[in-house]
């Protein structure tokens, strides 16, 4: 068994293992301990593939704990006509509530619509009711208008040009928590998951295989994999730099989003609220004993970043438009970076609110070898795109035989 808990020597790598990772031959290796890396090196496993994750620093140190903790539709994708992610995205957080019960929560979410806000009662309700049937009307699917006389009881929600408040579900978990639970479950089928391990470079030595130089615990060493799948994130095109022959690189846009934590407040639920200044969504929710507010969306040019005081000011200020009496003290803040692949019409200029939200998975040609990158991918739908990425190993490198259905493992 590895352990996870502080950087691995050789011999930590290998201890116990049924091949020494060092010499012996992967047949998928996976960089990226985040969320998406962790789901695939999960389902590579448990499609039977031998399967080597490794992450530079840790778990989850980047973009996956520093999202909004919400596993969700997407109700407002909707309005893009984004129906296949939204689908997807339902039916992955139904998963989700069964297999981690003890990681993902089903919580209210409230909409408060306002005399001036964008969308009227009945676009609301329209949304909603297509929400509920592509989950297929599952109990979660249910929602409701809050009656005018409970509105006064909604944690001091503004009540001044209030015309409507719909209540639905949705659900909520700690992003980290389950990056590590979905790493300990991919190690539980097998997997070699190993953290402070570095990709050096990488390189196409023979059709059906490339060599890896990896740094660990300031060693270097060698292993070979049939595949290689780049899951690094923001990260995703520094790491193709790294490979020979470098694969072309898509053009991406790194968008920082901020959240702030204030005091505890006695919040229902999560509110689902329209920034005055833009329009955006912003949610304001419950979250370990304080109240969550997030998210902005500012397209940056380095995916190392910090929350700036114009992006707190701006959260600030929303919950202080709808919530006057709120505590606006601010505890902590924190921002993560996502990818955006770029698209649309050449020459338009579209605001990161408004880009489409689907992961892009590209593969570089390399004979009977695979070079897999992923290209953004949301928290809650992980495990449809680690599907989506098996499925192109199973035509790369041809089926195993299957050992687990990560449709239903618990977590």
């Amino acid at each position: 068994m590895i352990d996870n808990t502080k950087p691995p020597t050789i011999g930590q790598v290998t201890a116990g293992n049924s091949f020494d990772v060092a010499t012996a031959g992967f047949d998928v290796t996976i960089v990226g301990g985040g969320i998406q890396g962790a789901g695939i090196a999960q389902a590579a496993c448990a499609a039977g593939y031998r399967t080597l994750l490794i992450e530079r620093a840790e778990w989850a140190s980047a973009t996956s704990h520093a999202s909004s903790k919400l596993i969700h539709g997407g109700l407002r994708y909707l309005e893009s006509g984004q129906l296949n992610l939204v689908y997807h995205s339902l039916q992955e957080r139904q998963h989700l509530l069964r297999n981690a019960p003890r990681l993902v929560k089903a919580v209210r979410f409230y909409i408060p619509i306002y005399r001036y806000t964008q969308r009227r009662p009945w676009q609301i309700r329209a949304g909603l009711s297509l929400y509920a049937l592509l989950t297929g009307l599952h109990p979660q699917a249910r929602f409701r208008s809050v009656p005018r006389a409970e509105w006064p009881a909604l944690s001091g929600l503004k009540q001044q040009d209030l015309q409507a408040v719909f209540q639905y579900w949705d659900g909520q978990t700690d992003d980290a928590a389950l990056t590590r639970a979905v790493v300990d479950s991919a190690t539980q089928l097998g997997a070699q998951c190993v953290q402070h391990c570095e990709l050096i470079a990488a390189q196409h030595i023979a059709d059906d295989r490339y060599r890896l130089q990896l740094r660990s615990d300031n060693t270097l060493w060698n292993c070979e994999t049939r595949a290689l799948v780049n899951a690094t994130g923001p990260w995703v095109n520094e790491l193709l730099k790294r490979c020979t022959p470098a694969p072309p690189q898509r053009a991406l846009s790194w968008v920082k989003g901020t959240h702030i934590a204030l005091p505890s407040a006695p919040l229902p639920g999560i509110f689902y609220l329209e920034a005055p200044r833009d329009g955006r969504a912003v949610f304001v929710m419950p979250w370990q004993g304080k109240t969550l507010v997030g998210t902005t969306e500012v397209e940056v040019d380095n995916p190392r970043v910090e929350p700036s005081q114009a992006e707190i000011d701006y959260l600030l200020d929303t919950v202080r438009h709808y919530f006057p009496a709120f505590p606006l003290t601010v505890l902590d803040s924190f921002a993560g970076v996502r990818v955006l692949p770029s698209g649309g019409a050449p020459g338009k200029k579209e605001r990161p609110f408004s880009r489409a939200r689907e992961s892009v998975i590209t593969e570089f040609d390399a004979g009977d070898a695979a070079l897999i990158s992923i290209y953004g991918g949301k928290l809650t739908t992980y495990r449809h795109t680690a599907e989506q990425v098996v499925d192109l190993l199973q035509k790369k490198l041809g089926r195993k035989k299957k050992i687990a259905d990560t449709k239903n493992l618990s977590l």
